[in-house]
């Protein structure tokens, strides 16, 4: 994007200044609510109100782009906070983290319960279901 503005910028600024060069006459402007005669070199006047031009499109430029830094304003401080929120998730995960390899930890560390004992509980878990139905 630089290049094309230098590459549109150089001969325009050089065209300008020859042309504010070569015209070397006086005019003179005259202000006319204030009745006040300015004469000046006719190449200071154009140079002056190209100027004044460049200084008007950077104060448009920069006031319609104002809704624009207002809303990356507020971006920046919504992603600091969301940020902040993210940073507090991750350290709550990496607790529950903890206490899940704490609890797999114990769980591993149990005696397993063998072929018999595990039969006895399903048979004596099914007979008390089977007297509970014909105590009803």
């Amino acid at each position: 994007m630089g290049f094309i503005k230098m590459l549109i910028g150089i001969p325009l600024i050089a065209v300008l200044l020859v042309f504010a060069f070569v015209n070397n006459d006086l005019a003179t402007f005259s202000l006319w609510p204030f009745n006040i005669e300015v004469t000046v070199s006719l190449s200071v006047a154009v140079l002056f109100f190209v100027l004044l031009g460049f200084i008007f499109g950077v104060l448009y430029l920069w006031l319609s782009y104002a809704p624009v830094r207002a809303s990356l304003r507020q971006q920046k401080k919504q992603n600091k906070q969301l940020n902040k929120e993210q940073q507090k998730l991750v350290k709550e995960m990496e607790v529950l983290q903890e206490n899940l390899d704490n609890l797999k930890e114990a769980e591993a560390q149990t005696p397993k319960p063998g072929l018999g004992e595990r039969l006895k509980k399903v048979f004596s878990a099914g007979s008390a279901n089977a007297s509970d139905a014909n105590d009803k």
